[in-house]
């Protein structure tokens, strides 16, 4: 029915829209992801989300034990809308620990990003070896230490000059574009599954027709019957 409802949606883009979307489809990716714990500025995460749509990570996971996160429109671009963003906010806190438990249930490595002598180059890091979650802390305080128990292994940018940190939005596109390439090289199957990508390209559609809604309704009413 998904595959029936596209091809009926489609007719109403222009044939520029809809190579657009079937190009920037083949470049997503979720065997990379990113994870923002309590950022604090909402225009440091806008920016990290429309590096991500820049550089095809399609899973973003906002963790609001503490700030809860808001769109800036004028960073972000528009960008969020073609994300897939999953946001925790346990009452009480647990925000953290639901957000890591449920990668490490789908097989991602946790990946922090620190600064200092604790963390190794990202450089150093073999993305064939699995699935990776990068996991971006508040502007001043960094990752939780509910983070560094549960992390796999810690990752630094290394730094020759006198400051010894990189804002947040500069750090992930960094990481963003060196895993996202490497990923695209050495890794078999890092695009997304064809059934992810189906449910995507439906939601993407549906956000660019108008009065998309009346047009389901009566591509249901003439094929919700058939078998198609």
């Amino acid at each position: 029915m998904s595959k029936a409802l596209i091809e009926y949606l489609s007719q109403f883009l222009t044939r520029q829209k809809r190579d657009l979307f079937n190009r920037v489809l083949s470049q997503r990716t979720n065997y990379i992801t990113v994870v923002l714990e309590d950022i604090f500025h909402s225009h440091n995460a806008s920016a990290v989300l429309r590096s991500c749509d820049c550089f095809g990570i399609q899973d973003v996971h906002l963790v609001e034990n503490r700030h809860e996160y808001d769109v800036n429109p004028d960073i972000a671009l528009g960008s969020s809308k073609w994300l897939t963003l999953h946001k925790y906010n346990e009452p009480g806190g647990g925000s953290t620990e639901s957000a890591l438990k449920t990668l490490k249930e789908k097989n991602y490595r946790i990946l922090a990003t620190l600064p200092g002598e604790d963390a190794v180059s990202f450089e150093e890091i073999d993305i064939s070896k699995g699935p990776i979650a990068l996991i971006f802390g508040g502007e001043r305080s960094g990752v939780s230490e509910e983070v560094k128990s549960m992390a796999d292994g810690f990752i630094t940018i290394p730094m020759v000059g006198f400051t010894e940190s990189l804002n947040i939005s500069v750090a992930a596109a960094i990481l963003l574009q060196h895993f996202s390439g490497q990923a695209r090289i050495q890794v078999k199957g890092w695009e997304l599954c064809e059934q992810y990508k189906d449910a995507l390209l439906l939601r993407w559609i549906k956000q660019s027709v108008k009065r998309v809604d009346l047009i389901e309704k009566d591509f249901l009413r003439k094929y919700g019957n058939r078998q198609i």
